[in-house]
């Protein structure tokens, strides 16, 4: 039943059906990921060969399901800030008591198994379904939650299924704009939701105006809870799917057993109400659990940041990416917590991941303090992680992870005193100093070259216009400087081999533009503008060779200071993540001609901005941002706004990452 019956829901109604529907999705993303760490994986866990490929491909199912129902999240949290409110991060913690959620539903942690899938088939179920719930997961009772008179105060409502949930949230949104006008309706600031810039989930999209918002709903409703029978790519068809895959293994092998016996609902303390629930008594079990908790609470905190922070402003990327870094620490923790024992209380019974929520989860402040918060709570976590005593990989690159994260956090929030403002086309020069002629005291080579000083590993070379800077470390040898300008960059010759002087600055410049990898840079000094940022991001694809990144890059959390880089994407480099030519020694393959995604090309309302590149932990380059690539010869290729660019150099669809990375070993920190 509705609750306010013909009254036209409020604001604050329309809020707080959209904190349930947080919450909703929310819990079942939850008890997703914990079935799918909960799976065998392998001949080693004791599955043959085919028991073993099927788990994969029912652990890769689930994921993908819960990183939809984060895309859900994302829809109902963008939708909440449409309407000007914060959106809701904070759950209740397992299992849920009667009546946080409908009666008819039962939320709790379980490993998976045959009620446990029968149990995500219901939740799942369209309208029409008769599909009955897991055993073990029906209510031990039911009630009424609303109420059918007319009522100021926001009430929850009952609801068979989740797709009459979202019927009966979309007609309530329509009367609102109905009787309100989509101005007055969508007053938030459509800069602080997370769109494809931020995050590529299904559902992400910006929400401005009534038809939007209900292209979200229907996007929850047509991919999740509530999909028509004929949606062959529901959840619902693919848990389907899943039970019948393991139906028939089990007839095959009677014993078959798919998952470790993690424990229904884990708790790190000795709990209040003992049924129902598992205390983790084994320190170093506990202490996993403890890392896995710690991290899934930071990264719910970021994201509700995220939403305090305008899309135009490049610490959103940071904040988002380090957030969604997080779960990769947390997939790896909850896994190894499912396969260690609980404790003697439970001898028979793993442990796992508890989900543990704060008590709140809301944002902090936009400024310096949120960012000290951050950096403190990531060392905490790494320091914490790196404690545990375990040689089982996955603790081991949850030890890489969460030490990169915190690094790259140091570096990333430590680099941000102010918010950074967005790009403009030119960067104004500051006021110039008095030029002057070179200075004779200068220590010069033979050849009249003068020697340079070096600052930060980097050589500065004064000429009277501008001062040259060549960062060695980053050199491609592309030779564009050797033969543009051959009377300033002296090829073949041992010492000091630049002339700055001996070619017109304007020309210098531009010759140094040139070069891909940003090796070569300059200073003027004679009261020219610096080199501009580029008016479009471009990402172009070196034949047999690396990423030439041209844009106002973000690199790894920090402004880079310069706009252009050539980054590795053979795997190779001992200068990751950029080129060393490396590439070369090993015989690199990679086409710079890749074929143009036809749904990949359509114009960016924006071109420039600043372009977030950050380097996974033994992963791909994560890039967000307004962006073209572009073939070798200029050809476009993609246009994203987000995107993972494959760097182990064994992806199959270069430029972009497949998760081979994860297959061959591949390692870099950076």
């Amino acid at each position: 039943m509705q609750n306010g019956c013909a009254m036209t829901a409020s604001r604050e109604q329309l809020v707080y059906r959209l904190y349930e529907a947080a919450e909703l999705e929310h819990n079942l993303m939850c008890t997703y990921l914990y079935a799918a760490f909960s799976l065998r994986q392998g001949t080693d866990e004791g599955l043959s060969a085919a028991e073993a490929e099927a788990t994969a491909r029912w652990k890769k199912v689930i994921l993908d399901v819960a990183i939809e129902e984060m895309g859900h999240l994302a829809a109902v949290w963008n939708i909440t800030s449409a309407l000007g409110a914060a959106p809701r991060f904070g759950r209740w913690n397992f299992p849920l008591d009667p009546g946080i959620l409908p009666a008819s539903i039962v939320v709790k942690l379980a490993p998976f198994g045959d009620q446990v899938i029968q149990h995500f088939v219901h939740l799942e179920r369209p309208r029409t379904s008769a599909e009955p719930e897991g055993e073990g997961f029906a209510p031990d009772f039911t009630f009424v939650r609303g109420t059918d008179r007319k009522r100021l105060t926001p009430m929850a409502m009952d609801y068979e299924t989740v797709g009459v949930f979202y019927a009966t949230l979309e007609d309530e949104l329509k009367g609102f704009v109905e009787a309100n006008g989509a101005d007055v309706a969508f007053c938030g600031d459509p800069k602080l939701q997370l769109g494809p810039a931020e995050v590529q989930l299904v559902g992400a999209e910006l929400v401005r105006c009534l038809p939007t918002a209900l292209a979200a709903i229907e996007a929850i409703v047509e991919q999740g809870e509530g999909a028509p029978d004929h949606s062959e790519s529901s959840h619902y068809v693919r848990f389907a799917q899943i039970r019948e895959e393991l139906a028939a293994l089990r007839e095959i092998n009677p014993a078959f057993h798919p998952a470790f016996p993690a424990a229904v609902n884990p708790v790190l303390r000795p709990p209040l109400r003992r049924e129902g629930r598992v205390w983790i008594e084994e320190e170093q079990a506990a202490l996993t659990v403890d890392a896995a908790n710690a991290s899934y609470a930071l990264m719910l905190r970021l994201l509700a940041y995220s939403y305090a922070i305008p899309r135009d402003s490049s610490e959103k990327g940071l904040v988002v990416g380090l957030a969604i870094d997080l779960m990769r620490a947390v997939s790896m923790l909850g896994e190894r917590a499912a396969r260690m024992p609980a404790g003697p209380s439970n001898p028979h019974c793993n442990a796992g991941m508890s989900f543990t929520a704060v008590r709140d989860t809301a944002a902090f402040p936009e400024g310096p303090a949120a960012r000290r918060f951050f950096t403190e709570r990531f060392a905490e976590i790494a320091a914490a992680t790196a404690a545990l005593e375990s040689d089982d990989p996955r603790t081991a690159a949850a030890k890489r992870l969460t030490e990169s994260l915190a690094q790259r956090a140091k570096r990333g929030f430590g680099g941000i005193a102010l918010p950074i403002a967005k790009s403009v086309a030119v960067v104004a020069a500051p006021p110039p100093p008095a030029s002057h002629p070179p200075d004779p005291n200068v220590a010069r080579a033979p050849n009249g070259a003068p020697i340079p000083r070096v600052v930060d590993g980097i050589e500065e070379l004064e000429a009277e216009h501008l001062t040259l800077l060549f960062d060695q470390k980053k050199c491609i040898h592309s030779r564009h400087c050797v033969t543009g300008a051959p009377q300033v960059f002296l090829a073949n010759v041992q010492g000091p081999w630049i002339k700055p002087d001996e070619m017109d600055p304007d020309l210098l410049a531009g010759i140094a533009s040139m070069c891909p990898s940003g090796a070569i840079r300059y200073r003027r000094k004679d009261g020219h503008v610096d080199e501009p940022v580029p008016p479009v991001n471009l990402v172009a694809l070196r034949e047999a060779g690396p990423y030439a990144v041209r844009a106002n890059i973000q690199l790894d959390g920090q402004p880079a200071g310069y706009y252009r880089l050539t980054l590795c994407r053979c795997g190779g480099s001992k200068n990751k993540p950029f080129c060393d030519g490396t590439h070369h020694s090993i015989n690199f393959t990679a086409t710079g001609e890749p074929a143009t995604l036809d749904n990949k090309t359509a114009m960016l309302e924006t071109r420039d901005g600043p372009l977030a590149i950050d380097p996974l932990t033994d992963g791909p380059l994560q890039v967000r941002g307004n962006l073209e690539i572009t073939s070798g010869t200029g050809r476009v290729v993609a246009r994203v706004q987000a995107a993972k660019l494959c760097r182990c150099g064994g992806s199959n669809t270069k430029p972009f990452c497949d998760g081979t990375h994860a297959k061959i070993g591949f390692r870099s920190d950076r």
